[in-house]
């Protein structure tokens, strides 16, 4: 089965579950009493409190992590032609956001700064003295909108749109990545289910300073996201793909996260696909890992 149709059977999964519960009338309180809605009203309370962090994408870590197919390329472009990376791997993730200026536009519109880091740690590898193989970070400002907009049966609660850059910090050297982008985030919800849709277009480089060429041939042109919120469990399925029918290219993400201790929740990811970080931006690759997470979508 294509990652195309696996996701979108997951999505519909999902949407179909929130929808087969029984509705019954609901007050305008009880309306905006969703799980995006609690997510979203959770971020606008800080905005009394202006330098206060909050999460933004989930924060977790996975101690173990197991690679299918690593790319030893990268150990050959810095010169190593005998190291080769571990299957096994960590992966944490640390996601936060400030409010910097609350109804910023038209007495709507929130101005935020957020950011995320990704990093791909070779712990396991005592042959390359347990190094990070890649660490991306992404610091974006985005604006914040509130809305109430029906769109085929669900909700469209709010829109950001953005600027982001991710790079790998490796300024100057032949694995260096990074690029820029403008982005709208269309942000959907019925009950306890959320859809994310999120175009992107790259702001262009000169061929010579390009050091991602053709990334949107393998992440596409934005990414669709489906969360679903079961009692205390989340279950999620990102979405990204360059439509294209001949070098079809994009990645599938699947989260499942469950209660451990008190505000700790286990957590179990599955990837395949490409650009799951960006030395790799252009070889595919399959990932399974399981750990803790501090911070949940929803």
């Amino acid at each position: 089965m294509r990652p195309l149709w696996t996701v979108g059977v997951v999505l519909a999964f999902l949407l179909c579950a929130d929808l087969s519960a029984e509705a019954a009338p609901e007050s305008a309180d009880a309306e905006n009493d969703t799980a995006l809605g609690r997510r979203l009203s959770g971020v606008a309370a800080q905005a009394d409190s202006p330098w206060i962090i909050t999460p933004y994408r989930p924060n977790y870590i996975l101690p173990l992590t197991y690679s299918f197919d690593p790319n030893d390329e990268p150990l050959r472009e810095m010169g190593n032609e005998e190291g080769e990376f571990k299957n096994l791997e960590v992966k944490f993730q640390i996601s936060f956001m400030l409010s910097v200026w609350e109804d910023a536009l038209w007495k709507n519109g929130d101005l935020n700064l957020g950011y995320t880091q990704v990093s791909f740690w070779n712990a396991y590898n005592s042959d390359l003295s347990e190094l990070f193989r890649d660490t991306n970070y992404e610091p974006e400002l985005f604006a914040l909108f509130d809305t109430d907009l029906d769109v085929v049966g669900l909700r469209n609660r709010a829109i950001s749109v953005g600027a982001v850059h991710q790079s790998n910090g490796r300024g100057g050297e032949a694995i260096s990545r990074s690029w820029n982008r403008l982005y709208v985030n269309f942000m959907l919800e019925r009950g306890n289910f959320a859809l994310s849709v999120k175009p992107w277009w790259r702001l262009p480089e000169d061929d010579e300073d390009d050091e991602n060429p053709n990334i949107e041939r393998y992440l596409g042109y934005g990414e669709i996201r489906g969360v679903y919120k079961y009692g205390v469990q989340v279950f999620s399925a990102m979405l990204r793909n360059n439509l294209k029918t001949s070098g079809n290219k994009g990645a599938i993400e699947l989260g499942w996260s469950f209660p451990l201790h008190r505000r700790l929740k286990g957590y179990l990811q599955y990837f395949n696909g490409y650009g799951e970080c960006l030395l790799d931006y252009d070889q595919r690759n399959q990932r399974v890992g399981v750990g803790v997470l501090l911070s949940d979508w929803l």
